[in-house]
């Protein structure tokens, strides 16, 4: 027999952003690709941060370079350490196993970048290995590296105190169709704005009182240069930096100079900043910065169908209980993504599929939902269960008679294996299959119609038993020879249904999971909160299979005909199992 040749490794992703990189690294213009990916912790990741963070780390992975989870923390009035934690619980799991290698990590207790004796910060810490006592990277770590830029600015004359209230530095800009005003402040001189800008650092000044502004272009057509404030007074303990600081810089000037303190080399965004971009250069340019300044590049943000990904309205959704949660299911936060089920490789495949490019478009759902459901097939592990269950007795087995089955645990498992199920005279099927009175082409049970259950036999319904109108059971005959390797095995019929024993089975909270949304696109409505689908989530009472009392969170599970199923953290052991629906087997929406 000829040996067969190796397979051909996966080719990387390619897009704009990565041809960039890649000219960058055949030219040598880095010693090492270093990205980051920053995070503001004012809310949970979404799954449009997943495509930023599959990317940022992508690229690092490709190169063998480094990616910085660096947390943006320069407003302390919406930021929380609640945030802080569940950002780098994400990462963490979205990463896992990919790119966790590629994962920069500074020493815990320790700033990244150090003050040299002329003043001015021009060093940072070398990456060292996630380990114990090791933290991410965050922008409040830099502050007194940032202030001390800031004074420089000044001394240059390229930032002045202004003591407009932000209504008035608002009116003074101006609009994209007519230029702004200069602040009557804006000419200030050099020993006055550093003697103003100490005092706003030393606490003299009220909330709003003054401001730092960077001295740029009044009339810039660009409205992000006219004057922008790089810092802002606030009288709040910040959740890292304890209560240090009264004064706080804006995210644009911080960020630039986050990634310059890192060495990162590509500082890649969504196409919002494309119009921050100028200033991103402006300040780095500004300040004779001794080592190799960041770029920054600009892809299109992720919108998925059906879904919303605006921090804010994903807030509402919390506050107005409209969810259980940031990490309620039905919610498109990597948290809620990860507690439905879904796998972060099936997240990954997904984000990576999309592609990188510049222009805006929204992405059917559907898309997603096959990644899932691809991803599910090959790992998830069958079993048998009933949602909806109405009692069927098999008239020709005697009480307490067991028969035992083989069933399959994954037919796309490379050598398929069994277990053992037992079927017994009283057994559950669902109350969807069957129909007293049936509907054209309908193949399941019937009046005096036969059905399969799935690895036991043929069954024949010979009698509805009813109690005040409703039906109480169903009475069937078992085929016994038409079970695997009796002399009628191969008896053909049109309908195979999904069963469990009623003496052999488990009770279970199973959670039952929709879209959110009724329509593709909530974002552009008025009101989203009036899109929201009412049938988003429904809760039953199901039979399983006993094998399942054993469940483990990190276990996926088909139930077979009806989808793809994982524990929830609700269950508690030996007294409450609760399973959530991660996904249909098919796209049922709107049937």
């Amino acid at each position: 027999m000829s040996e067969q040749p190796a397979p051909t490794p996966p080719t990387a992703p390619t897009d704009f952003i990565r041809d960039i990189v890649a000219g960058h690294v055949a030219e040598n213009r880095y010693a090492k690709i270093v990205t980051r990916f920053p995070p503001e912790p004012n809310g949970y990741l979404h799954i449009g941060h997943a495509k930023s963070i599959c990317l940022n780390f992508g690229i690092a992975r490709e190169h063998q370079g480094q990616c910085n989870l660096r947390f943006d923390d320069t407003n302390p009035v919406k930021e929380d350490i609640e945030y802080v934690d569940s950002i780098t619980t994400d990462v963490q799991w979205l990463i896992a196993g990919w790119a966790d290698h590629c994962l920069g990590f500074k020493p815990k207790g320790t700033h990244p970048a150090a003050i040299t004796s002329n003043g001015r910060p021009d060093h940072y810490l070398a990456p060292v290995k996630p380990g114990p006592a090791s933290e991410a990277f965050f922008a409040s770590d830099y502050f007194d590296q940032l202030y001390a830029y800031a004074l420089e600015l000044i001394k240059r004359g390229k930032a002045y105190v202004c003591d407009l209230s932000p209504e008035d530095t608002e009116k003074y800009r101006g609009a994209p169709d007519r230029p702004g005003q200069d602040s009557p402040f804006r000419n200030r001189t050099v020993a006055e704005n550093l003697d103003l800008f100490q005092r706003m650092r030393a606490g003299e000044f009220p909330d709003g009182a003054r401001s730092l502004r960077s001295k740029i272009d009044m009339s810039a057509p660009n409205m992000w240069l006219r004057d922008p404030l790089l810092y802002r007074i606030r009288h709040v303990a910040h959740h890292h930096a304890g209560d240090k600081w009264c004064i706080y810089p804006l995210y644009d000037y911080a960020h630039c100079l986050s990634d310059y303190l890192e060495g990162v080399t590509h500082s890649i965004c969504t196409l919002e900043f494309v119009d921050h971009r100028p200033l991103y250069d402006w300040i780095l340019e500004n300040l004779d910065l001794p080592r190799a300044l960041p770029h920054q590049y600009e892809f299109a943000k992720l919108h998925l169908g059906y879904t919303l990904v605006s921090k804010r309205k994903l807030l509402t959704l919390v506050n107005e209980k409209v969810v259980h949660g940031w990490d309620d299911p039905r919610m498109p936060t990597l948290s809620g993504l990860r507690r439905r089920g879904i796998p972060a490789s099936a997240l990954r495949t997904f984000v990576t599929g999309v592609g990188v490019t510049k222009f805006d478009s929204v992405t059917e759902v559907a898309v997603f939902e096959n990644a899932v459901r691809t991803e599910l097939n090959g790992l998830a592990a069958r079993r048998l269960a009933v949602l909806k269950p109405i009692k069927l007795i098999l008239t020709n087995l005697a009480p307490g008679e067991v028969i035992e089955c083989d069933a399959t645990n994954n037919p796309q498992a490379e050598q398929p294996t069994t277990r053992k199920v037992a079927l017994t005279r009283e057994v559950y099927i669902e109350s969807d299959d069957f129909a007293e009175v049936p509907p054209p082409k309908y193949f399941r049970l019937k009046p005096g119609g036969e059905v399969r259950l799935k690895y036991a036999c043929i069954i024949k319904l010979d009698e509805i038993v009813k109690d005040a109108g409703a039906i109480s059971e169903l009475r069937c005959t078992a085929q016994l020879d038409t079970r695997h390797g009796q002399p009628n095995a191969d008896k053909k019929v049109k309908g195979t249904i999904h069963w469990v024993s009623a003496s052999h089975c488990i009770d279970a909270e199973v959670r039952l999971y929709d879209r959110l949304f009724t329509v593709a696109e909530p974002g552009a409505q008025d009101d989203f909160l009036k899109v929201v689908n009412p049938k988003s989530l429904e809760i039953v009472t199901a039979k399983l299979e006993t094998s399942l009392a054993t469940a483990k969170p990190a276990d996926r599970y088909q139930f077979e005909r009806l989808g793809y199923f994982a524990l929830d953290k609700d269950s508690a052991p030996d007294s409450k199992l609760v399973f959530n629906r991660t996904i249909s087997l098919k796209d049922t929406w709107a049937k």
